[in-house]
């Protein structure tokens, strides 16, 4: 009996021996390489190197790996391989001089649940190319690059101001502030309306939209990418994802509900109006997606693109002219000399304003807000660096390695705004300085966020002078998330 039983033992262990071998073979198959791909490191079986990745500075680790592998290069994450462009020239190569062939975004399990194809940033093809021209014409209608949308910049100032000026130099900690006053006014061209600071309704989804962001960018969210079938049973700060965006999701509509009951066809006010006259105008063409439920997705990803990105980079500008007094203290030199006190900034001012316009453009570029920009799909097969790449493979372009680019920028790890100047102190346009990103998925938002950047910071500048608690050290240190954020911190804003 205990012969039998042995035996049987012996059986089903060799029965699981084999069943992990021929797993380990099909999988083996599915990883091998294609001739001439990217090369990279070795990775675990299933799991492939999304361990490997440093959770805390991803985009750094990533970077680094070009030192090794070249600048092009592949990493499995999961169940495919991805490939990595890194430095000015390649990140160019592929999304400007190969843009058509790298425009589409790959359809990742994370994605697939909550988009399903929709919106600005994750649809694809015809669908993306309509909903793309569309809110460009719309928010251009709406006042994007003219006089009409600066007022109402130059209007939301006053309300920070009053703000900040309510708080008699006293800690505050700015985030939730300048968030509040740069989502304003992409709510006055998506909503029709600004949202008071002390709404708390506001308030909570703003905070939402940030833990959002946060999590999409974490090892959380890698994990589910890899492994969806698993990590849809098992909890985890994953499953918040998806319900801090219906949460998002159930506020936009709300909005659209409200647009609706007094909509009129003939005087839109906002994109919303205007996107329920194209419902009206393309029933006959569905595939542009003019429906609802796109609607929703679209004005959603405009919200979300129109608060995130502009507020961290204030942020991180008012962390950077504190650690550097003396090139705050040449803006405000400017600012006096050019605006003087009794005005406010207004963009004709910044072609007059090199040394202002340079120390903008460096905190972005310091600032790297985005350090790894959107994914990309090859659309067939084509080749990359002298590498092949084939069709549906998924691409990245490291906005980073653009940005610290030792080829490109003079001193790419010191803050220094001269990268935006010439010898006489005019400002100079440099290629590699890339934040918004580049080819046919550019940041369709770059003309608001210049526009917002120099009249906020010009304006806070103008107004205060910022300092930390006493015995207190700024630290430039970022927080990796879907963008790269400043570590809390607290400031008092003094009147001028």
């Amino acid at each position: 009996m205990w012969l039998y039983t042995l035996l049987e033992v012996l059986d089903t262990k060799g029965l699981l021996f084999f069943f992990f071998v021929f797993l380990l073979i099909i999988d083996f198959q599915k990883s091998k390489n294609p001739p001439n791909f990217p090369p990279g490191p070795w990775g675990l079986p299933f799991l492939g190197n999304v361990f490997n990745i440093d959770i805390k500075q991803p985009h750094i680790y990533l970077t680094k790996l070009a030192t090794v592998y070249g600048d092009v290069y592949s990493i499995r994450l999961g169940r495919g391989k991805t490939v990595f462009v890194t430095g000015y020239k390649m990140v160019k190569e592929a999304l400007v001089t190969q843009a058509e062939n790298f425009v589409d975004r790959p359809h990742g399990p994370l994605c697939e649940r909550i988009y399903s194809g929709n919106g600005l940033f994750f649809s694809n093809s015809y669908k993306w190319k309509k909903q793309r021209r569309f809110a460009l014409t719309t928010l251009r209608n709406f006042g994007l690059g003219k006089k009409t949308l600066e007022s109402v910049i130059v209007e939301e100032n006053r309300f920070l101001q009053e703000e900040l000026e309510r708080e008699k130099g006293q800690p505050l900690d700015p985030h939730m502030l300048l968030t509040s006053a740069v989502s304003n006014i992409i709510c006055h061209l998506v909503f029709g309306h600004r949202f008071d600071y002390s709404d708390d309704k506001f308030q909570t989804l703003l905070k939402l939209l940030s833990k959002t962001l946060h999590l999409e960018g974490s090892i959380w969210a890698q994990l589910y990418e890899a492994f969806p079938s698993a990590m849809k049973v098992l909890p985890g700060p994953h499953n918040a994802i998806f319900s801090y965006n219906e949460k998002l999701f159930a506020f936009v509509k709300e909005e659209m509900e409200k647009h609706k009951e007094e909509w009129n066809p003939s005087c839109p006010r906002d994109y919303i109006d205007s996107f329920l006259t194209e419902i009206k105008n393309n029933a006959e063409d569905p595939a542009a997606g003019f429906n609802e439920t796109n609607l929703i997705f679209c004005a959603l990803d405009l919200f979300l693109a129109g608060t995130e990105t502009t507020s961290t980079t204030l942020r991180w500008a008012l962390l950077y002219m504190i650690k550097y007094p003396e090139i705050a203290e040449k803006v405000r030199a400017e600012i006096d000399k050019v605006i003087g006190q009794l005005r406010h900034p207004t963009m004709a001012d910044r072609v007059n304003m090199p040394y202002t316009d340079a120390v903008i453009h460096e905190i972005q570029r310091k600032g790297n807000i985005v350090p790894l920009g959107g994914p990309k799909i090859a659309s067939k097969d084509t080749n990359l660096g002298g590498y092949f790449i084939p069709k549906g493979t998924a691409v990245i372009g490291n906005l980073t390695s653009v940005l610290f680019d030792k080829s490109e920028w003079e001193a790419p790890e010191d803050f220094n705004p001269g990268h935006f100047l010439d010898t006489n102190g005019k400002f100079v346009r440099r290629d590699a300085f890339l934040p918004f990103s580049a080819g046919r998925r550019i940041c369709l938002g770059e003309q608001l966020a210049k526009m917002e950047l120099f009249l906020f910071f010009t304006s806070l500048f103008q107004k205060f002078n910022f300092s930390l608690l006493p015995g207190v050290e700024p630290s430039v240190e970022g927080r990796i998330g879907a963008t790269l954020t400043p570590l809390p911190f607290k400031i008092c804003a003094t009147p001028r």
